[in-house]
């Protein structure tokens, strides 16, 4: 006897599954310029490669003879996929249905894809779009009661981030727990003009009695707040490019935190050696450079993938490749603040240091610092607490870490380069300037007796400052052993190449 009635009721659950929030409510979540949670699934992945786990799970509506009228599915899709042929885990909230809260889905599916991310070792892309919370003011009087919140499952939202990449894109209104499992993550994105993150929305914050400059979503928690302040990595213009960021990341790491990322075949010779690099640090230690053009000077043509580029702005943060071979770039930017670590400068590199290290990337620092930022801005927003859990976190990385000084290294910040009790895998430009304090900063104090002396203050400054440049000069350093070696810039790709090579060598054999 034939089962083929059960697979037509099959088909059907899974039809009715496939028109979401129906076509109303599809057709206004287009409306609204965004892909519904289906189309996002299929843009994301490579092409057929989505299995979808869970399809027919919802609510079914049942006529008085107890025969399936229609199901209500729940707003919340995952799966099996793969990125560049590798698998991972894909996720998608359901806006079309009931705003995509979970008190109108099933929680152990949320659960469910968290958990085969961690115990089948595989990266997890989260698309987020809602709520995704425990449920509405309603949903308290279907109830009966009121309840202490929990979370289901976040515990393994905690085991995901300590052993696999997680991702999640923001693509919509994300509130309470959507916000939560938008921030749960190593690299996070937002839509301008389309995503806003926020702990409650602006009716909840009115009703508090709470306040904010403007009256919309985009005011509360648009991506112009909240990936200038940290909260979120990246700012993308529409859907597309969010999709394209998020491959690019997991193209960088590895499946998981027992195995290395992937090397890739390089074209661009290891010997290259770039003309440009030996004039880009001017003679004026007052004028800026880009250190964005060193990163492409330096690293494999096209691939510097940087990260949270709009805050912590004084240093950049990237993946990169040398000869193929993946490495996390941490890099001072003079542009901003003069490369002066804020606290959320600091913040940004404590966090960055820990995902190099828990994938084993090995680190690359640029280094031009002048140290940790000073003034009573810097000192009410606790600076140099956030300074110290940095430097904290480079001496704790086990990666091996190589560190160029282009220009600057001066105090805690400076020595925060890399860790001085291990071996020193570090190079110094001739243009390097290091030292407890700037000798500018100090000088007059210094010298303070001998400038009230003389019968010419300005002339006498300026012997004593003819006389410390030659003491400050990097080859001075050379000569003592505390800096290992002064290189020509020319020749930093060739020798960070070797590094690398080195350097994933030791990983390989761990």
């Amino acid at each position: 006897m034939s089962w083929e009635k059960e697979l037509e009721e099959l088909r059907r659950r899974e039809a009715l599954a496939e028109k979401m929030g129906g076509e109303e409510k599809v057709a206004r979540q287009h409306g609204r310029g965004k892909m519904d949670a289906r189309a996002r699934l299929t843009a994301l992945v490579d092409e057929g490669s989505f299995r979808e786990i869970g399809k027919i799970a919802g609510k079914g509506h049942y006529d008085e003879n107890g025969d399936l009228e229609g199901v209500t599915p729940a707003p919340f899709l995952f799966g099996k996929a793969n990125i560049d042929g590798r698998p991972i885990v894909a996720t998608a909230d359901d806006f079309t249905i009931r705003g995509g809260a979970a008190d109108a889905g099933i929680a152990r599916k949320m659960v469910q894809a968290e958990m085969m991310a961690h115990e089948l070792k595989l990266p997890i892309v989260r698309m987020i779009d809602g709520t995704g919370g425990g449920g509405s003011v309603k949903t308290l009087e279907q109830i009966g009661a009121t309840y202490i919140p929990a979370v289901p499952g976040w515990g393994d939202v905690v085991e995901n981030l300590e052993t696999v990449p997680v991702v999640a894109l923001a693509l919509g209104p994300t509130a309470g727990l959507g916000a939560a499992r938008a921030v749960a993550s190593h690299y996070s994105i937002m839509v301008k003009g389309l995503s806003q993150i926020f702990a409650a929305g602006p009716a909840v914050v009115e009703a508090m009695g709470g306040s904010y400059e403007g009256t919309d979503k985009e005011a509360l928690g648009g991506s112009a707040i909240h990936t200038r302040n940290g909260v979120i990595d990246e700012e993308v213009l529409n859907e597309a490019s969010a999709f394209a960021h998020a491959r690019a990341f997991l193209s960088y790491l590895p499946a998981h935190t027992g195995e290395l990322a992937p090397r890739f075949d390089a074209s661009d010779p290891a010997d290259r050696r770039e003309e440009r690099l030996l004039d880009l640090v001017p003679r004026d230690p007052k004028t800026v450079y880009s250190m964005r053009r060193a990163l492409e000077m330096v690293f494999d043509l096209d691939s510097v993938f940087e990260m949270g580029r709009n805050w912590g702005r004084a240093a950049i943060t990237a993946f990169a490749r040398l000869e193929g071979r993946v490495v996390a770039v941490l890099a001072s930017d003079p542009s901003y603040l003069g490369g002066s670590w804020d606290a959320k400068t600091s913040e940004k590199v404590e966090r960055f240091v820990k995902l190099a290290d828990r994938f084993h990337l090995p680190i690359v620092h640029l280094v031009d610092n002048p140290g940790f930022m000073i003034g009573r801005e810097a000192e009410e927003a606790g600076t140099i607490r956030y300074g110290v859990q940095a430097m904290n976190a480079v001496y704790k990385a086990r990666v091996p870490l190589a560190s160029v000084v282009l220009r600057r290294a001066y105090g805690i910040a400076g020595s925060a380069m890399s860790n001085a009790e291990r071996f020193q895998y570090r190079f110094c430009w001739p243009s390097g300037d290091w030292g407890s304090l700037p000798i500018a900063g100090g000088l007059e104090v210094a010298y303070k007796a001998e400038l009230e002396a003389a019968e010419d203050s300005a002339a006498e400054l300026e012997a004593i400052k003819a006389r410390l440049d030659k003491v400050t000069s990097p080859f001075r350093s050379a000569e003592r052993f505390n800096v290992e070696d002064i290189i020509d810039p020319r020749d930093t790709r060739p020798l960070l190449c070797e590094f690398a090579q080195l350097a994933w060598r030791k990983l390989e054999t761990a």
